[in-house]
């Protein structure tokens, strides 16, 4: 079992600087602390240690599962050579960082198309919760009187006088209007801090008035113009693979700060999903906003 102590070894080997960039963040003792404001290079070089930390870490758990099987196979592997399970014999070790390729002058802007693992997916959100069709509709009743499985219009009176469609950043979207002012504080903060990733924001839409397909009367916070679907580049994301682009890791630091839920924390990861979390619209409703 002389492989052991060397996996353990060369793992420390990869985490150690790695923790010693990622503490300070945490600990808030450097300029990586300072949240949406830093610059672009910056955000990539975090996104980029997030995503070897996630690395490590799944390697690790498939080491552990895989230990009790190694037996004898283990022990004739050279002891200078340790094999990690799923790279192939005399591959050269990675250290997380050619997920992002190489592109010349363009590196940094050509990262936030990359597809990458969404680093501690449950807690994204930092504790803000969905509002949920349930209490949308106890809120605000039901967007129209009959859903079907197609997007229609909405009738309830009271959401429709504040409907709006119009040009918000760099995507045009019909919303509920104390969102689409929510949503164009949201932009005008990611045009001022990251300019390259403001020109790349594509939309996959916003407003549609339909039931949950496979439901009979369950209705989404795209029924009520209170959500928003993003990518990057105008590339979908897969849905429910725990990966999301870059960019879209990013833009989530802007939109909870504004009070909005990111959809990669779902059972069903949809990391292009945004919406309107319950704190948010409960302050609009005290303010007689909605």
């Amino acid at each position: 079992m002389k492989l052991i102590p060397a996996l353990i070894l060369a793992f420390a080997i990869i985490l150690a600087p790695i923790l010693w960039y990622v503490i300070p963040m945490i600990l808030g003792t450097d300029d990586y602390g300072s949240g949406p404001s830093i610059d672009s290079q910056a955000r990539i070089e975090i996104e980029i240690l997030n995503q070897q930390v996630e690395d490590i870490r799944l390697r690790m758990e498939d080491i552990r599962e895989g230990m009790s099987a190694l037996g004898q196979e283990v022990r004739q592997r050279p002891a200078f050579q340790p094999q990690i399970p799923g790279m192939a014999p005399g591959a050269p070790r990675s250290d997380g960082a050619e997920i992002f390729q190489q592109n010349g002058q363009n590196d940094i802007i050509d990262a936030y198309a990359q597809v990458v693992l969404i680093a501690d997916r449950g807690n994204v959100n930092k504790g803000l919760k969905i509002a949920g069709g349930s209490y949308l509709v106890e809120k605000l009743g039901l967007p129209r009187e009959e859903l079907s499985d197609r997007c229609e219009p909405m009738t309830n009176p009271r959401l429709k006088d504040k409907l709006q469609t119009r040009q918000v950043g760099p995507i045009r979207v019909t919303m509920l209007e104390p969102a689409l002012e929510s949503l164009a504080r949201v932009f005008e903060n990611v045009r001022i801090t990251d300019p390259d990733l403001y020109a790349r924001i594509n939309t996959a839409g916003a407003l549609c008035v339909r039931r949950i397909r496979g439901t009979l009367n369950r209705v989404s916070t795209h029924s009520f113009g209170l959500a928003v679907d993003l990518n990057i580049d105008g590339k979908l994301d897969t849905l429910g693979d725990g990966r999301t682009q870059l960019g879209l890791t990013i833009l989530a630091d802007f939109f909870r700060t504004e009070g909005w839920v990111w959809g990669a924390s779902w059972r069903r990861e949809d990391s292009m999903h945004f919406e309107i979390s319950r704190r948010q619209l409960d302050e609009w409703l005290a303010a007689g906003r909605l």
